[in-house]
């Protein structure tokens, strides 16, 4: 077979999920098992996979759709514990008291609230909670899913304190070998990520300049009244002001500080700024936008979790009370992930899985104390004492977050399997290089010298399939280096193409989708969200792909390992 067609054959579970998702508004519940037959299938029949390397694949899978499960079940709770304590009726009233306009509110609580909590806890957490926090404050949930899935894309990069970079990079690119390169060349490893990293946060600035702007259009134009884009430019002045109150501490961050704190810092100062701007009416319009009232919404817009927050408020909370769960949340992720003692101790309490079925590289572990779920979990107990609220609550907040949990396990159950098993498939009878591997190296020898701009695609399409920077990260980072040596340009560049597209990718990240709809009671509509996230998606890689252009034809691009 032609290098053309294993490369058909490697993405057409890619592509049947998309085209049935996207194009026949097929639920997933319906489209992902019948895609993971279908890899499955590819997998044994053409790439020549062993069955017990399929079965272990599908294990890994599971292991860490239980992860996955896991956050989301500690999102759910939270939001229903805040609830049926009172706690969501005081924060919507906070959010209207600051400004009763969405778009204002769809900037602070998406963009620099997710920002932080991105930064802080990575791996899909921001859609987690920011979405069902949206949903509380009033927005269709069907909006809110697609505002979540929106902001994984700027702050994604240094996501989880920093993960994508410092685990996904450096574990997917031969450290040893370009190391002994860098010495050669009288540089060193240190100096080398420095420039990645420094190159990612420029170019995720730039991209990011739009994002809020993004989030507000998208808002007026698919969840207006009038459906109308001009509608949400009047407030473009304050969205751009938005972008860079988070973007300049950002990029600051990244070149003096590190890969760490990036995202925490820019959401955590940002947020500080825009607010105060917002209550001082800085650049904000005259005009105020809100939703339609929500007797003319289209009844897919709301979720099975969005009814009835305001009636069961019984007790009002004060406003910092309130709010206590998310800054403790906040506050109890930064620390775990950056004060090793207290992260280790979490972290003692792990489920490990090596070499399922005895298959090298395939593992898994699970650490239900040191996950994102498990703090949630922690901070609803914690939000349980601190607002006094019955236990009957809680309990009722538990069983409503566990129904919800139900049809979001069925559908990343195949999944994320399926994933684990294109991944997984380099190891074969056929001597080929692993699905996704194949259609990169593709797509890399038809374009040739124009591939820069093309790069960040191929760290989407990555993520598209994996959920994660980290993982496109970890697969694509030495076959991106690989390709920027052959073409001898920057290979620092192009690794930080590869995490800018593998970031944006998260946008339209298929089990991403799922998990933040499971979060607001939306699971069966992921193609209606995909149709929207696809748009940012695209425009995020075209630019980044131009930017690349430019800093290797016009900028001229400078790399530790060639010799200037």
């Amino acid at each position: 077979m032609s290098i053309g067609f294993l490369a058909f054959l490697a993405f057409l579970p890619i592509l049947a999920a998309g085209v049935l998702l996207v194009g026949f508004r097929f639920p997933a519940r319906i489209v992902m098992p019948f895609t993971y037959v279908m890899a499955v299938v590819i997998a044994l029949v053409v790439w020549g996979v062993s069955p017990n390397r399929v079965i272990a694949s599908t294990l890994q899978g599971l292991l860490q759709t239980a992860g996955l499960l896991w956050i989301i079940f500690g999102a759910i709770l939270l939001l229903n514990t805040l609830k049926h304590s009172g706690a969501i009726s005081t924060i919507r009233s906070g959010f209207t008291s600051i400004s009763s306009d969405r778009r204002v509110q769809v900037i602070l609580i998406a963009w620099l609230f997710g920002s932080f909590i991105e930064g802080a806890s990575g791996f899909g957490t921001p859609a987690a909670v920011a979405a069902p926090l949206m949903v509380a404050v009033g927005f269709p949930a069907m909006a809110a899913v697609v505002f979540g899935m929106m902001i994984q894309s700027t702050p994604v990069s240094f996501g989880a304190v920093g993960t994508p970079l410092i685990v996904g990079v450096q574990t997917g690119v031969d450290q040893e070998a370009v190391a002994a390169q860098l010495t050669a060349a009288g540089s060193n490893w240190e100096t080398y990520f420095q420039i990645i990293t420094s190159e990612v946060a420029i170019l995720h600035a730039i991209c990011g300049t739009l994002i809020p702007l993004f989030l507000v259009l998208v808002m007026t134009r698919f969840f207006g009244k009038n459906k109308s884009w001009s509608e949400g430019l009047s407030i473009a002045p304050f969205a751009i002001f938005a972008a860079f109150a988070m973007t300049i501490p950002y990029v600051l961050a990244a070149v003096f500080l590190g890969a760490e704190f990036p995202s925490i810092l820019g959401g955590m100062v940002g947020l500080g700024i825009v607010t105060l701007a917002a209550r001082a009416g800085f650049l904000i319009p005259r005009d105020t936008w809100d939703f339609a009232p929500k007797a003319e919404w289209p009844k897919d817009w709301f979720g099975k979790i969005d009814a009835g927050l305001d009636e069961l408020a019984t007790r009002k909370i004060p406003l910092l009370l309130a709010w206590a769960p998310y800054i403790l949340l906040a506050l109890i992720l930064v620390l775990t992930r950056v004060f090793t003692p207290l992260g280790d101790a979490l972290k003692s309490v792990t489920y490990v899985a090596p070499q399922i079925l005895g298959e090298d590289g395939i593992s898994g572990d699970f650490a239900p104390l040191f996950s994102p779920g498990g703090l949630l979990v922690i901070v609803c107990l914690i939000a349980l004492l601190l607002h006094r609220m019955p236990f009957s609550g809680f309990v009722k907040a538990a069983r409503e977050s566990t129904t919800t949990l139900i049809g979001a396990g069925f559908v990343l159950m195949f999944t994320v399997p399926m994933v684990r098993v294109m991944i997984n498939s380099g190891v074969n009878a056929s001597d080929l290089d692993s699905m996704p591997i194949l259609v990169a190296e593709w797509v890399s020898t038809q374009v040739g010298g124009i591939y820069p701009f093309f790069a960040p695609s191929i760290g989407a399409l990555g993520a598209f399939l994996a959920g994660s920077n980290t993982v496109s990260n970890v697969m694509l980072s030495q076959f991106q280096f690989s390709v920027a040596q052959g073409l001898g340009l920057s290979s620092a560049l192009m690794i930080a193409a590869q995490s800018v597209g593998a970031a944006a990718g998260n946008m339209i990240a298929i089990h991403n989708v799922v998990a933040a709809a499971a979060t607001v009671g939306l699971l069966g509509r992921e193609g209606a969200t995909l149709r929207i996230t696809i748009l940012p998606t695209l425009y995020y890689l075209v630019l980044a792909g131009t930017l690349v252009m430019v800093g290797y034809y016009v900028v001229g691009a400078a790399d530790p390992l060639i010799p200037q």
